[in-house]
């Protein structure tokens, strides 16, 4: 009699990496639903409740290089422990502040450490790390937490501010955070050469190497090399539109941008909740595409479209839900961090076994660009009292995100490299093709 095959580990890690990813993005989606809470019990200007968000953004980005290198000096488990502690100390403060500094260190800087080691960098880890065959989809996948961690929330957070106030939905979050940490610790395995077995789809155990020096000397030294490779300007200037016109734009300022038109924020946020689920589809779709078709030529679709469709939002906008705004959220859901599996695959293939740690500074431009919309739409806001123009310089963006792409495709075959050390006992690392 055959014996069922066992479930590989693999997996296991993949399901609770998965419930991280969805908590941290849940935890960055609260300020869309604080701001207008916090303008009008503050008096404080959209622009600095916006700076909160950019700092938050920019520090997520930044600190998730910093975070795939730490993970591979001192462990998967103990950084994402260590992230979600951090976002519940930076959310259940927030009911004690006062002044709006408090907000930048509270959301900005201690959520934005915390989310940042759980982010994307944190998904080329995991994948890189445990998966062969099937790699693409499941970075697709656990990418699709992001988008589940605003289906789960948002709807959530909006009803509790518009019945307990925001400070209730902020001790949520905290108290969220604390409950995944268990999970992590009981759960989130390290590598699968420690179980005896393969990575998922490999025949042969790849034995555990620890890097030699410190975690941030790795993480700038890959930036180093990698900055001297066309393609890591490529990619990273696209993803930087991308963060842009996600996170920053639509992500912080959908919402508000909505209730101007007098839309009901709870409306709002059940749309931009729908985005999530439709990002779900996209993002699990585009990594099953990455498995089987040219990483370039999915972000220059991807790219084209969501410019197109940013072009025709200003005009979408009214108090109620109509069908052609339903249309937007679907299909702008379908797209919104499609870019990802491509980019982790172009990460991986341009750059080796550094490939985690150098997306990880990819996806630090995504949030600058994240922050530095953020922040600029709410200038915007204030300035013209209209959000109009933010949706057009977006569009136009992204539209120049696709020929970023296109250039990629043109220089294929001639820039892929492999990391090798430049010496003996050296800790540098070049890349050669």
């Amino acid at each position: 009699m055959n014996r069922p095959a066992r479930l590989h580990p693999a997996w296991i890690v993949a399901a609770v990496a998965f419930v991280a990813l969805v908590g941290a993005a849940g935890f960055r989606a609260t300020p869309s639903v604080l701001l207008h809470p916090l303008h009008t019990e503050f008096r404080w200007p959209v622009a600095t409740i916006s700076a909160a968000v950019s700092v938050n953004l920019l520090l997520y980005g930044l600190t998730a290089p910093f975070a795939a290198a730490l993970m591979d000096r001192f462990g998967i488990r103990r950084v994402v422990a260590a992230a979600l502690a951090l976002v519940a100390a930076g959310s259940g403060l927030t009911v004690f502040m006062t002044a709006s500094w408090q907000l930048v260190l509270c959301w900005g800087v201690l959520v934005g450490l915390g989310t940042g080691s759980m982010a994307l960098a944190f998904v080329a880890t995991v994948t890189g790390r445990w998966f062969v065959r099937r790699r693409g989809l499941v970075t697709g996948v656990l990418t699709a937490g992001g988008a589940a961690g605003q289906l789960v929330f948002l709807p959530l957070l909006a009803m509790l501010v518009a019945a307990s106030g925001w400070r209730a939905a902020a001790l949520v979050v905290a108290g969220a955070a604390l409950l995944v940490v268990p999970l992590v610790l009981w759960l989130l395995r390290e590598h699968p050469a420690d179980l005896g077995l393969p990575p998922y789809g490999a025949t042969e155990i790849e034995p555990v190497t620890r890097p030699a020096g410190g975690a941030a000397a790795r993480a700038v030294g890959a930036l180093a090399q990698a900055a001297r490779t066309r393609p890591f300007w490529l990619l990273a200037a696209g993803f930087a539109i991308c963060g842009a016109t996600t996170n920053g734009l639509v992500g912080t300022h959908f919402i508000p941008a909505a209730h101007d038109h007098g839309m009901p924020q709870t409306t709002a946020a059940g749309l931009l909740a729908l985005v999530g689920l439709f990002d779900i589809v996209g993002t699990v779709a585009s990594g099953w595409l990455t498995d089987r078709f040219d990483p370039r030529l999915l972000l220059v679709a991807y790219y084209a479209l969501r410019g197109g469709s940013l072009l025709v939002l200003p005009g979408l906008f009214a108090a109620t839900t109509e069908p052609s705004m339903l249309v937007f959220i679907i299909f702008y859901g379908l797209d919104w961090v499609a870019t990802v599996p491509p980019t982790v695959a172009l990460c991986r293939e341009y750059f080796g076994t550094s490939g985690a740690v150098v997306f990880g500074w990819v996806f630090a431009s995504h949030q600058l660009g994240a922050a530095v919309a953020a922040s600029g739409a709410g200038l915007v806001r204030d300035q013209l009292g209209t959000y109009t123009l933010a949706w057009y310089v977006a569009g136009t963006l992204s539209v120049g995100a696709a020929v970023l792409s296109l250039m990629l495709l043109r220089r294929r075959g001639t820039t892929v490299r492999e990391p090798v050390p430049v010496a003996a006992g050296s800790k540098a690392w070049s890349y050669r093709g």
